[in-house]
């Protein structure tokens, strides 16, 4: 199995997960252009995208679900109240409605060679969830736009091969930051972002020897930069109560601007 993140961070997501048989996006909220260039280096076309995984409605995660879906005519796999937030969202255009494939939270579906499993996430959102995909004993996930998390979500993320995990700010720059008040606290609670340091000990109690790759992502261009969110998950993992130290997790960043590096387990 391949991940890839496109793009990542508070103003645009979008991630590759597939095979050699089925190619998928973990959701659009890019231009049509950059992702077919985020595509190309993969290696995978357009037209070859067997379906759009939409996490939730903010613009961030679908401002491009419209022209894409559109112009591959790609299925569009969401939960009944995302489905209900995108069709409200009058800047995608009409998109016609043999491409949306209502899911559930919780019950697992298969997309040609790949088994996806959505779980739900913390998140001031219609019906949020984040996306677990297997194919043949390997297993990655995308799990970002997380207030909280508690056991289950624990649960949801544990045996992965490689896994994109929110680290969305670092507190102190987001108390002392531009943003109004209502945002601060917006972020700050448990339907907002996971913190660098939270980020961290969800990381702890995920991690396992055959975890290859974590991808921190989602991470916000006013109140975190990459190297902060590093060497503070590095510092928490370090610190956690698990037999790892953070300088053995192969860990990297999310670019926000640009494609990351293709992860292969």
């Amino acid at each position: 199995m391949r991940l890839c993140s496109i793009a990542s961070g508070s103003s645009g997501n979008c991630i590759y997960i597939g095979d050699s048989r089925t190619h998928l996006l973990v959701d659009t909220g890019i231009s049509k252009k950059r992702i077919e260039e985020g595509l190309c280096r993969v290696g995978v076309k357009g037209e070859e995208i067997a379906g759009i995984l939409v996490t939730h409605e903010h613009s961030d995660h679908i401002q491009g679900l419209g022209v894409f879906s559109r112009r591959y005519e790609v299925p569009i796999y969401a939960t009944r109240g995302t489905i209900e937030g995108i069709r409200r969202c009058k800047s995608l255009g009409t998109i016609p409605e043999d491409l949306f494939c209502e899911i559930r939270e919780e019950e697992s579906f298969t997309i040609g060679s790949l088994e996806i499993y959505p779980f739900p996430i913390s998140h001031d959102a219609r019906e949020p969830v984040g996306y677990r995909a297997g194919n043949a004993g390997k297993s990655v996930a995308v799990a970002t736009d997380l207030g909280t998390y508690d056991e289950k979500t624990v649960q949801y993320l544990s045996g992965l091969d490689a896994v994109v995990l929110e680290a969305n700010h670092d507190t102190h720059m987001l108390e002392v930051g531009p943003y109004p008040y209502h945002l601060k606290q917006r972020v700050l609670g448990d339907r907002g972002h996971l913190s660098n340091e939270v980020s961290g000990r969800l990381l702890c109690d995920i991690l396992h020897r055959d975890l290859k790759q974590v991808v921190l992502g989602h991470l916000s261009k006013e109140n975190n930069y990459e190297e902060l969110a590093y060497e503070t998950v590095k510092l928490e993992v370090t610190m956690g109560e698990n037999p790892y130290k953070g300088d053995e997790i192969p860990l990297m960043v999310a670019k926000r601007d640009e494609i990351s590096p293709t992860i292969e387990v």
